[in-house]
């Protein structure tokens, strides 16, 4: 393939976020045996400060991104899949590669589970849906709003000079940048259900570029994981179906095996003083995106008829 411009793949300049695309781009480079060139695109989420609900939520990390697809800066973009609108955008279609650990994962200053943290310990997370969730595990916790990195969230723990006494992240992310060591608990997904897509990474690009050229549809065919494809899809429906009726916090995680779907929910009110839950299965084969689809609007549509749009 000697010849070919480099493959330009867009990424914000965090550790996390260099890591997870420094994977794909080994990805593109075997897959299509051409160079790759990392473009560092900044984004909103980078620049602004205050909490991601105040500055929008989601979108705030990936809007920049899209831009430079569509304006020809870059050929790729990787985003966290939870990160990334469930609206699509025209002209760009993703693809799902094998997903890492969905769980989150407790971070605690002198080690302790989530059970075993002091009456009144102070728990930090910048997420609405962990929060709600911490409430509903131990209401008597102190939940604290935080922003930054990982690092700068571990750094809010350290032994020493850390201000609070455990911190949530996503497990995927620490082990993404080998900060595993930092876990004191993976929280299991049924105290704490995971963000729609958590875990799993979003590669995408131009329609106009899979259409011309063969080398990089092959490989985008390549990196997507049907197993994966069909859990985030049935989370990322539920959380769309939600949304146009619901602004509470929302917790899913869908698993594949033996050829079923199963889709498993929370939606909570954000103080963490009610909770829905609802699991649903569907039998599926590799390409049963509207199952998928329709499996995770059955879900939402539970819920709203239980009166899920009123957990605001």
């Amino acid at each position: 393939m000697t010849g070919h411009p480099a493959l330009r793949i867009g990424t914000r300049s965090s550790l996390l976020a260099l890591t997870q695309t420094g994977t794909v781009a080994d990805d593109l480079r075997r897959l299509t045996g051409r160079p790759v060139e990392i473009v560092p695109i900044t984004t909103d989420g980078d620049v602004l400060t205050g909490s991601l609900s105040q500055m929008g939520g989601t979108g705030v990390f990936v809007t920049a991104l899209r831009a430079a697809l569509l304006d020809d800066r870059c050929d790729v973009a990787v985003h966290s899949l939870k990160d990334l609108p469930t609206t699509g955008v025209l002209g760009l279609q993703h693809v799902t590669p094998v997903r890492q650990d969905p769980r989150d994962a407790l971070c605690s200053r002198a080690g302790h589970r989530l059970a075993d943290l002091p009456h009144g310990a102070r728990v930090g997370t910048g997420s609405p849906r962990r929060a709600a969730q911490l409430r509903l595990v131990r209401p008597d916790l102190d939940v604290v709003d935080i922003r930054g990195n990982i690092d700068t969230r571990l750094g809010r723990v350290h032994p020493e000079t850390g201000d609070l006494d455990a911190v949530v992240l996503a497990a995927a992310g620490l082990n993404r940048i080998g900060r595993e060591h930092a876990i004191t608990e993976l929280i299991s997904v049924v105290d704490m259900a995971p963000a729609p897509g958590q875990g799993a990474l979003a590669v995408e690009t131009r329609t106009t570029l899979l259409e011309s050229d063969a080398v990089v549809r092959r490989a985008f065919s390549d990196l997507e994981d049907p197993a994966t494809s069909l859990s985030v899809l049935a989370e990322r429906a539920l959380l769309s179906r939600l949304e146009a009726g619901c602004a509470a916090p929302v917790g899913t995680h869908a698993t594949v095996s033996d050829g079923l779907l199963s889709l498993h929910a929370v939606v909570a009110r954000p103080d963490g003083s009610e909770q829905l839950r609802h699991q649903q299965s569907v039998e599926v084969a590799d390409t049963s995106t509207a199952e998928a689809i329709a499996l995770g609007e059955a879900v939402a549509d539970h819920f709203l008829s239980l009166g899920a749009a009123s957990f605001i």
